[in-house]
């Protein structure tokens, strides 16, 4: 692999994605291990940058840099001079002096990552941007759905929720069109617009539309904190006409795969014998977060040198 970064799935091939996906099953065995270490990234820096809150994301990368044996520093905005006024390049020149091999960085800003790519030489992984892209998080959704699907050629993933400001979503768009997958998309008008078919996907606006053809339900949070007011009825009437209840769900194949990208609203986009029902892969889709943050960072770094990986 030779790319330097990673900001989003919208261009890569679909060679590339199988070779990450390919490379986290593969380093998915460590973390079975009693010592959960491998050379890979020995002697590389890894820098988190985060100026949003994060749990899985964070811990999944910080996890994924120690088991690759590289040196990690965390920095969040709660802690960074961007809290005195520093501007993001700022932060970046200052980062970028002290030799930093690869950044990860988390912003609230679409486009922040690829602003530091542009500009600086060390490697660039976008941890989400805005309501722009979320990569890895696609990438692992899509290691889940092949896990369990064999192969995305002729199956079909119905995304559910508020899609316009989900950047999991746009990743899972780009990222399954690419590899054949059949996309469906639901959610009330103002988060599931009719131009995005631009991008390949069908849209509907009733859960009710999209059950009874899909392999997998993705669901969606609400994006509270980009949402204009009034663009979302009440948490209850949403449940009511989006959420995903034991009632719903028997309405889909009994193989569907239940999945979510977390932190899910209980109650809201599913009910809790849903997110922990027997269709539910929500857990094993943190499990393959930390197997493709390793991937990622092992092809960025080593261009995927199998020795370096055993």
């Amino acid at each position: 692999m030779k790319r330097k970064d990673l900001l989003g799935l919208r261009d890569v091939p679909s060679e590339e994605i199988t070779e990450f996906l390919d490379t986290a099953a593969h380093f998915r065995e460590v973390g079975r291990r009693r010592i959960k270490k491998v050379p890979t990234l020995r002697g590389r820096t890894v820098v988190s940058l985060f100026f949003e809150n994060s749990t899985r994301t964070k811990v999944s990368f910080d996890l994924a840099a120690k088991r690759l044996s590289a040196d990690g520093v965390s920095i969040s905005a709660s802690t960074s001079s961007a809290k005195k006024g520093e501007t993001l390049m700022d932060t970046a020149r200052n980062i970028a002096a002290m030799a930093p091999d690869l950044v990860i960085m988390r912003h609230s800003c679409g486009g922040a990552a690829h602003l530091l790519a542009r500009n600086f030489r060390f490697s660039v992984v976008n941890a989400g941007d805005g309501i722009n892209e979320h990569p890895t998080q696609g990438l692992l959704d899509m290691l889940t759905m092949r896990d369990h699907l064999g192969t995305f050629e002729g199956k079909t993933v119905a995304i559910v929720g508020d899609v316009y400001h989900s950047r999991v979503a746009r990743s899972n768009i780009y990222g399954l069109t690419t590899m054949g997958a059949r996309v469906l998309l639901a959610g009330p008008g103002t988060m599931c617009r009719p131009e995005m078919e631009r991008r390949g996907v069908e849209v509907r606006h009733r859960i009710d539309d999209v059950l009874e053809e899909a392999d997998v339900l993705m669901m969606l949070r609400i994006q509270r904190e980009r949402l204009p007011k009034a663009m979302v009825p009440s948490s209850r009437e949403y449940a009511h006409l989006y959420g995903l209840d034991s009632a719903k769900l028997a309405r889909a194949s009994e193989d569907v795969l239940v999945m979510h990208p977390g932190p899910i609203n209980r109650g809201v986009e599913m009910t809790p014998e849903v997110a922990d029902g027997a269709n539910s892969v929500i857990l094993e889709q943190v499990t393959n977060g930390v197997a493709v943050r390793m991937a990622v960072l092992h092809l960025l770094l080593d261009g995927g040198d199998d020795d370096a990986a055993s």
